[in-house]
């Protein structure tokens, strides 16, 4: 295979390179495919003779608008869907209805509705206060959450449908043009952060102890009550691939029939696909990190473990000063860092008890030595502990070209030293016959910074982790789901440090 490389202005050629197979995926009847989609419409899911095989008990909440569109949206799912564009039906597979795909038939009606009101939540997402903004209009989601936790019924998952406002104005960073409320100044908020109270403004001072992200604050709050939290902006449930003036693009119905499919099944505690890659007794953990916005150098952390059984669980550790402003990275004490694996550990050990021989920790920062001594102390004896930076570097990282029009074949490993290797978790695929980014993609370096492991070995068990997100149907992610997924759960946890209920699954973190 001949490829130019491309890396900070300098072109050389590479003769070598080695393309991984597409990783295998097994559903039921122990049947394999490559792609998702394949293994779903052809077997069904991997748990359909399993205890594990869900019922889906559902409830929706949203504005009158919202849950109509979700109850239209319910009746479609167990219909097929045909409408790739130009008939490009190995991009946009077709959807087969979701009583073929999951061997059960998605229920058109949920237990249980609770109404918005559709003008006091227009309202509130415009209000100037963006700690104000999120939290109220969090708080009316959780009302109806709250009520359906006390029904008899046991719900699998919450399903929150968005006015696009909302989706709109309760972000971190939204700027609300025709807002309305009082205004606050950028000191007054610190100053209520700050725990400083008011004479004449009534407040509530938790709003500001929170994430200003309405998705984030929604699913960390929603955790005391035990339901995941699927959210879906009301222009998603559009059936049909019409592009409406003012609105936002969206991709085939098939595909948002699979995508919604696959992450309300997983989130009601099913089992789409199992890895075939995994290997018994390894677990790859992931660490992630976030900044206090208030606070320079303060950071908390927070670690997801995946099994080869693509069960998840998330362990949020310590606060401190664990973040250089110099040279940009993330490091744990030495006793932190015991901490956050063995608390890992216990969890993994109270939910699944199953031995362990390997464990690989995926670092998008540097590991320093310290950090994995305290790893190292927290680690059983007997079971081999490697730590791997990973990570994509648009700046740095290099770039392959191939003669023709697209890029290099995702899959592709470029081994440099038994420690440090490239890896292309997006590019073109043989299965879609297309490649679906627009940029030139940009691989993972690879470092196996302590502990040893052939590094093929390694780029292959993180090749094969891009296929555990189960939060959308496709052939793979451009990252590994240990790393991929860090930063939406430093986002939950990290942005709303008073949350005090937090659950292990992984289920309610995507």
């Amino acid at each position: 295979m001949w490829m130019m490389m491309a890396m900070r202005g300098l072109m050389m050629r590479i003769n070598k390179l080695t393309v991984f197979n597409e990783p295998e995926l097994e559903f039921r009847y122990n049947q394999k495919a490559k792609d998702p989609r394949d293994g779903l419409g052809l077997f069904g899911p991997y748990d359909a003779d399993l205890p594990s095989h869900p019922k889906l008990n559902y409830i929706v909440l949203g504005t009158k608008t919202g849950i109509g569109a979700f109850n239209d949206w319910a009746v479609n799912m167990n219909r097929p869907v045909i409408d790739a564009p130009n008939e490009n039906f190995r991009l946009w597979p077709p959807f087969p209805g979701f009583q073929v795909a999951f061997n059960q038939k998605f229920p058109e009606k949920p237990i249980w509705s609770y109404e918005i009101d559709e003008k006091r939540l227009l309202t509130t997402s415009q209000l100037s206060d963006p700690y104000q903004r999120a939290y109220d209009v969090v708080e009316m989601y959780l009302e109806g959450i709250q009520s359906a936790g006390k029904r008899d019924e046991n719900i699998g998952v919450a399903i929150c449908v968005v006015p696009e406002d909302v989706s709109k104005n309760c972000r971190p960073k939204s700027q609300v043009k025709s807002s309305v409320g009082e205004k606050i100044s950028g000191k007054r908020i610190k100053s209520r952060q700050a725990g400083q109270l008011e004479i004449f403004s009534e407040f509530d001072p938790e709003q500001y102890e929170l994430s200003r992200d309405f998705r984030r604050q929604l699913k960390a709050r929603a955790m005391e009550f035990d339901i995941p939290i699927q959210i879906i902006r009301e222009t998603t449930l559009r059936l049909n691939n019409d592009d409406v003036f003012g609105q936002r693009h969206l991709t085939p119905l098939s595909d948002r029939m699979w995508n919604l499919s696959t992450t309300v099944y997983y989130k009601c505690g099913g089992k789409p696909w199992r890895l075939v890659t995994a290997r018994e007794g390894v677990c790859y953990i992931g660490i992630a990190f976030r900044k206090v916005e208030s606070k320079e150098e303060t950071a908390s952390c927070a670690a997801q473990m995946f099994l080869n059984s693509g069960d998840g669980i998330v362990f949020l550790g310590e606060y401190g000063p664990w973040y250089s402003p110099r040279d940009k990275q993330f490091h744990l004490s030495k006793d932190a860092a015991k901490k956050l694996l063995t608390g890992v550990l216990e969890t993994y050990e109270q939910l699944e008890g199953k031995p362990l021989s390997e464990v690989f920790l995926h670092s998008r920062s540097d590991i320093s030595l310290e950090e994995f001594e305290g790893y190292g102390e927290a680690c059983p004896e007997n079971v081999k502990l490697i730590g791997i930076r990973v990570r994509q570097d648009s700046r740095n990282n290099p770039r392959l070209y191939r003669i023709g029009e697209m890029p290099v074949f995702r899959g592709t490993f470029w081994k440099m030293s038994d420690r440090t290797a490239f890896l292309w978790g997006s590019g073109f695929a043989p299965r879609p016959a297309t490649y679906r980014g627009w940029e030139v993609p940009i691989p993972m370096r690879i470092d196996i910074q302590h502990g040893d492991a052939p590094i093929e070995r390694v780029a292959h068990d993180i090749f094969g982790l891009t296929k555990l997100n189960y939060n959308a149907c496709q052939l793979g992610d451009s990252e590994p789901v240990t790393v991929g997924f860090s930063d939406a759960v430093g986002e939950i946890l990290i942005s709303n440090p008073t949350i005090e209920i937090r659950r292990p699954n992984f289920k309610f973190y995507i």
